[in-house]
């Protein structure tokens, strides 16, 4: 029986991944990964790093975050408390959606998760208070590679729908995007 119900957005590799629960009186099972399942939808590497993240205001931004080969990531993105904006960005050099950006809401109730493929940045701003999500990694992270881009760059206007609360000090300061930037050769 598979748990996950895998759905194809517009920018190629990106997909949303909707998980099946199993609940009676007692409560629910919610299966957050298998590899053999979401192979489907492009998993092929082990898990190597899952990370959990708490924000405790709404409106805040997180993001956008990448990894640089050797250490690009996929990576599958569940929130398992509160509501956010899940962004991802193609990167990619040669994308024929380089620059692009999509967003999906996910929260603990709609049981939606983003599987972020290699070569895309990721960042959300959260929708409620209190919002917790859970990160599985196919690469662990390598500060060497660690790279990012500003949440308000202008060649990506992404449209973020609340008014900023928090935003830390380091993303505000991640550099807006160059003509240099070519994207990421995978």
């Amino acid at each position: 029986m598979t748990r996950f119900s895998i759905t194809e957005l517009s920018l190629s590799g990106l997909k949303l991944i909707h998980r099946q629960s199993l609940g009676d009186a007692r409560g629910y099972l919610s299966r957050l990964f298998c590899g053999n399942e979401l192979a489907a939808a492009g998993w092929h590497k082990p898990v190597a790093q899952i990370n959990h993240t708490s924000t405790a205001l709404r409106g805040t931004i997180r993001g956008i975050h990448y990894q640089t080969p050797p250490h690009s990531e996929m990576k599958l993105v569940t929130c398992i408390r509160g509501e956010v904006l899940d962004v991802a960005v193609d990167l990619r050099a040669y994308s024929p959606t380089f620059l692009r950006w999509q967003a999906q809401t996910l929260s603990a109730d709609n049981a939606n998760a983003l599987l972020i493929p290699e070569g895309f940045g990721h960042g959300f701003q959260t929708l409620e208070d209190d919002c917790e999500l859970i990160y599985i990694h196919t690469e662990s992270y390598a500060p060497q590679s660690e790279a990012a881009i500003r949440f308000d760059d202008p060649a990506l206007a992404i449209d973020w729908p609340l008014s900023i609360s928090e935003i830390s000090e380091r993303d505000k300061a991640h550099p807006l995007l160059t003509a240099q930037f070519k994207g990421i050769k995978l």
